[in-house]
């Protein structure tokens, strides 16, 4: 079992409000801004009741990561919580799957939404080499900052994180008083099959919480502030989203379908008028931008635990002599994501991102089954879902339907993806022995 005393070189610095800061910035990203229609036009007022469902699904998956990560304290996250219930393929697949399967092509994509948004008020920025010294100076910036310290990139997550809610906030409250209540009423129910279907995109608006605890190996009292820390953040983003799905669906009704491409930004308009659309399009580009900061902060972690157990290159493990944080990792992921932001190759490759983050969930919640059946320590007491196997079977439910979900482009590019993996890992392997 690992142990919380921190052994890498890293100093744990992040606490309940830091974790839970980080958790809201990684999930509340520029998909909320769309989302009350994507869901209100099929569902109408009982979209209400998918974000309660798809809430406990997620709770279910969120607890496990709550569980485990009380066990195996080190950085990484989900790699390193993977490795310790089965080994080191089995978290290569998992690093790979994290890395460049979820965190670099979607933050490629939000790098590209960021300027497309500032395009429609700017056109110079539909400019590619306008674009390229953008994303230059953008990453740039979240290297210097991660590069400091850790604490530096919280207190930036922080920041922009306030600054992201706050006109989401702004149209929960200006926006109640004029919610129509006959909005909110629902004659029938809806199908089961397009209840399924909105519940699968719905789902994926919940994920990317787990890209926080990348930087597990520099959270202050893991035992403490990991379950406190992902239950706080998954409340607050449960409860911003109910609220500004009954806010929109109150205000807009059926008028949703004429709004489907930015439902936040016609509510806007009707709560400040025209400037409200021009606000939520500036909100928007803020909100995708804090969500690659937490990218940035917490996923070469990822990469920096994977070289620390021999997977990747050696230079990704070195600690920054002054400012103590892994600073070739933070550079090298950083980069990737310039490359893919400038080319646009990541497009192509997108379709790996849900069955990415559902395979990633459903390894996380089989380690913390198997790591349950080790003896803990009495004095390393961890935190343990209730409920026995309860809880991690509905997750695993969860999970496999909505995998049965996915189109057959997601589910062969994944495959394609790993068998590229495991035929890396065996070459790797191969080359490592032949060395020896």
């Amino acid at each position: 079992m690992t142990k919380p005393k921190n052994e890498e070189g890293l100093k744990r610095v992040v606490g309940i409000t830091g974790l839970s800061f980080n958790i809201v910035n990684c999930t509340v990203g520029a998909g909320i801004f769309a989302l009350p229609a994507i869901v209100g036009v099929e569902l109408g007022a009982f979209s209400i009741y998918a974000y309660v469902f798809c809430g406990i699904m997620m709770a279910t998956i969120m607890l496990c990561y709550a569980e485990i990560g009380t066990r195996v304290t080190k950085s990484g996250g989900s790699y390193a919580y993977v490795v310790a219930a089965f080994g080191e393929f089995a978290g290569f697949i998992v690093n790979w799957l994290a890395v460049f399967g979820w965190s670099i092509l979607g933050s490629a994509a939000l790098m590209n939404i960021i300027a497309d948004s500032l395009a429609v008020l700017f056109p110079v920025f539909a400019l590619p080499w306008v674009r390229a010294l953008f994303y230059f100076g953008l990453l740039g910036f979240l290297v210097l900052t991660n590069v400091r310290g850790v604490k530096e990139g919280v207190m930036f997550v922080k920041w922009i994180t306030v600054i992201k809610i706050i006109p989401l906030l702004c149209i929960i409250f200006l926006g109640f008083g004029l919610i129509n209540s006959e909005n909110l009423q629902w004659e029938h129910l809806p199908s089961v099959s397009t209840f399924g279907n909105t519940t699968l995109v719905l789902f994926f608006a919940f994920a990317g919480f787990e890209t926080a605890l990348g930087a597990s190996g520099e959270i202050r009292n893991p035992k403490r502030t990991i379950p406190f820390g992902i239950l706080l953040g998954g409340a607050v983003v449960l409860i911003i989203y109910l609220l500004l799905q009954t806010v929109t669906q109150g205000i807009l009704g059926i008028e949703m379908v004429a709004y489907k491409d930015a439902p936040l930004a016609a509510v806007a308009e009707k709560i400040v008028g025209a400037a409200g659309s021009t606000i939520l399009l500036i909100a928007a580009a803020i909100s995708c931008y804090g969500a690659v900061s937490s990218d940035v902060m917490n996923t070469p972690r990822v990469l920096y635990a994977g070289s620390k157990d021999g997977l990747f290159p050696k230079f990704l493990g070195k600690i920054h002599p002054k400012f103590t944080t892994p600073y070739w990792a933070i550079i090298c992921f950083t980069g990737l994501i310039f490359i893919f932001s400038v080319s646009g190759g990541f497009r192509e490759l997108a379709v790996l991102a849900s069955a990415a983050i559902l395979l990633i969930y459903l390894m996380v919640i089989f380690a913390t089954i198997k790591l349950r059946k080790q003896p803990t320590p009495a004095e390393e007491k961890s935190f343990k879902v209730p409920g026995g196997l309860f809880i991690p079977i509905i997750g695993i439910g969860a999970i496999v339907w909505l995998l049965t979900s996915l189109s057959k482009w997601e589910i062969l590019s994944t495959l394609i993806f790993i068998a590229f993996l495991c035929g890396l890992y065996l070459t790797m392997k191969w080359v490592k022995n032949k060395r020896e």
